[in-house]
């Protein structure tokens, strides 16, 4: 079986430079001095090169991130709930120190806690993050003090998760790692960093992307399971991944990946099922029985009808919610004129699991972030959508803070279901681009030079064996990348279920 790299449709090509073909991006070089010049020097010889770069300034950004969360820190966790929300600057972890029992001493899973929640209620791989994270909190002192020291740790912990997402990200396409300064730089993604701990889960997922493009699908599948051991939305890449296995006739590819991935899922989950299957079944039963919370669209339909929403009728609306646009995605992937690219589809689907949802937390932006850069690079797109995390981001906390003041200075309802609606409406924009860019491949910025998927590995180059509909059809010729030539992207499907080579 030939490897991604000997299969390759591009692999020869120079990296692309942003400044080059975004005019957001050189626009906003002027900060910095410009485009690079034509005498730039480039590649691995220097020491600052483009995935040192992505990194350093991600890391940066989360130690901004961090100090947004200083007035939190210093007094506003401790002094009423309030304050926390005027300054923007909540987070989950100190709280659950003592909420969860690990200033107690207690295991996860095993040890029941003695407030309304039972048992912790995450997935057991983030679980034995944040008790890892305990034990290497040593401070003593006040209460104040330990869970000052355990958001420390925990933070710290949270910048090594972001430095390998922003690696992954910048090599998972290649000759394309300046694509991964979108998510470095993504405000949204320093303000929503530390509120909780979904950055293990995404740079988990962010390393199966980078072992996917570079053909690895045991090494993509096993980190896809674990990923799903530390949160639930990774599995969904399995979707898209079968649909674009089946176009391309890779089945043996996308078995070995499931395989993988429900291999590593059980090994971290079956001795705490079996240990402790109450605490275990936390996590699962607490989603099902959740009210409609903040975020999602269910909860404006509350706000506005003052009629409670049952929760097994919104858990049902929303799986065929889900279901329908799954089904919209699984017709996308077959009949699009060219088959489309992983992180396009993958981007789509953990959106509209996030859209149809019945809560969503500010971090869950998290989620799509690293696959937004990959989805779509473009500047203008991508800050867009950002601006509307943010105003959400903002929202959110000035809603809470009006909720929680007797004095009512903040958000009202009405304030917080307009920051939900930009929220919905920014993130549906980035899918509606990311469609169309699969509709017009043309269009598509990672296509414009002839490439196929850069995140594809075994799919990159690969021939379409089944297809349907558009895609049956005589495909079409990305944009010229230069002036009088025509560039192709290697198969032209011929009948409604063969694809074969054009040259």
């Amino acid at each position: 079986m030939p490897s991604a790299e000997e299969t390759s449709v591009y692999q020869e090509r120079p990296d692309v430079r942003p400044t080059r073909e975004d005019p957001v991006a050189a626009a906003g070089s002027e900060l910095i001095g410009g485009p690079a010049g034509r005498w730039a020097l480039r590649g691995s010889g220097g020491r600052l090169t483009p995935v040192r770069v992505v990194a350093l300034v991600a890391i940066g950004m989360f130690a901004l991130g961090m100090v947004q969360k200083m007035p939190c820190y210093n007094w506003a966790w401790f002094r009423g709930a309030s304050s926390q929300y005027t300054h923007a600057c909540y987070s989950d972890i100190p709280h659950l120190y003592a909420g969860r029992g690990f200033s107690e001493g207690l295991i996860p899973y095993f040890d029941r806690l003695p407030g309304d929640m039972q048992y912790l209620e995450y997935p057991v791989l983030t679980g034995l993050f944040m008790q890892v994270a305990s034990w290497l909190d040593l401070a003593g002192g006040s209460m104040q003090e330990q869970e000052q020291a355990y958001w420390v740790v925990n933070a710290g912990m949270l910048m090594i998760c972001t430095a390998v997402i922003a690696v992954c990200a910048a090599r998972t396409h290649r000759h394309r790692p300046w694509d991964a300064l979108l998510l470095a730089l993504a405000p949204a993604f320093a303000l929503t960093a530390t509120i909780n701990w979904d950055l293990l889960a995404v740079a988990l997922t962010a390393a199966a992307m980078l072992m996917w493009s570079r053909g690895r699908t045991l090494a993509f599948g096993i980190l896809i399971g674990l990923a799903t051991a530390a949160k639930l939305y990774p599995v969904l890449l399995l979707g898209p991944l079968l649909l674009l296995c089946w176009r391309a006739g890779k089945w043996r590819e996308f078995a070995t990946a499931a395989l993988g991935t429900a291999g590593a899922w059980l090994v971290v989950n079956l001795p705490v099922m079996l240990l402790a299957p109450e605490g275990w079944k936390k996590f699962y039963t607490f989603s099902q029985e959740r009210q409609v919370d903040f975020g999602s669209f269910w909860l404006i339909i509350t706000q506005r009808t003052g009629e409670p929403l049952e929760v097994d009728s919104v858990n049902t609306y929303a799986t065929l919610l889900m279901l329908l646009a799954c089904a919209g995605i699984g017709a996308l992937a077959l009949s699009a004129p060219r088959r489309p690219r992983f992180a396009q589809l993958a981007f789509l689907v953990v959106a509209a699991f996030i859209i149809t949802n019945k809560v969503y937390s500010p971090q869950y932006v998290l989620w799509l972030i690293p696959l937004a850069a990959l989805a779509r690079p473009r500047w203008r797109d991508f800050l867009l959508w950002q601006a509307c995390e943010v105003m959400y981001f903002l929202g959110i906390w000035m809603y809470l803070a009006y909720t929680t003041s007797s004095k009512h200075q903040g958000l009202p309802a009405e304030g917080y279901q307009v920051a939900i609606a930009l929220h919905l409406l920014g993130t549906l924009y980035l899918c509606a681009v990311v469609v169309r860019d699969i509709l017009m491949p043309e269009r598509d910025g990672v296509r414009k030079d002839g490439s196929d998927d850069p995140s594809g590995g075994v799919l990159d180059g690969a021939e379409d064996v089944f297809v349907v509909g558009q895609a049956a059809r005589p495909r079409r010729h990305a944009a010229h990348a230069v002036e009088g030539a025509r560039v192709d992207w290697g198969t032209q499907p011929q009948g409604s279920g063969e694809a074969q080579p054009s040259d």
